[in-house]
């Protein structure tokens, strides 16, 4: 029986994000945590001769989820240019996860047209070691350009 060694499991923090709003590129360095999923949408679908319904998929949803150190201001421009002016503005995020030790190589996912649900606009406590900010956001589409290989052992 063969088994993944060790090695190959993927480093949570060896990875880069870079999030690209209107042609500027940045760095996202102060990211903490990020999680992208998809939500495939189902309809019910009756079967003559069955008891039970089938389930067919029609479509998908992404949303994600990030931490990052409160140290930029970046996410809170875009919601006061929405209030502002009305005007809302979608970005990219480019997330690459790559651990030199696994034989996996790297995966790089890009998330399209994010738009944030919303954000703190102010805050402090004066009783933690670090402020942080939670951002809740929506994806219209993903392409992944780079995608890990397949451990020894698994074809």
């Amino acid at each position: 029986m063969q088994s993944m060694n060790a090695k190959d499991a993927v480093s949570a923090s060896l990875a880069e994000c870079f999030i690209t709003i209107e042609g500027n590129r940045y760095n996202f360095m102060q990211a903490i945590n990020l999680e992208a999923s998809i939500e495939k949408t189902k309809s019910e679908i009756p079967i003559l001769g069955r008891t039970g319904k089938g389930n067919k998929t029609t479509g998908w949803k992404g949303s994600g989820s990030a931490t990052f150190h409160y140290n930029t201001s970046i996410f809170r421009e875009l919601l006061y240019r929405y209030k502002e002016t009305g005007q809302d503005v979608y970005f990219d995020i480019q997330i690459t996860n790559e651990d030199p030790t696994s034989s996996v190589g790297r995966q790089t996912i890009i998330l399209k047209d994010c738009n944030v649900d919303g954000g703190i606009l102010a805050k402090f406590d004066a009783d933690a070691e670090y402020l942080d900010e939670d951002l809740d956001f929506t994806f219209e589409d993903w392409e992944m350009p780079e995608q890990f290989s397949h451990l020894q052992g698994m074809q």
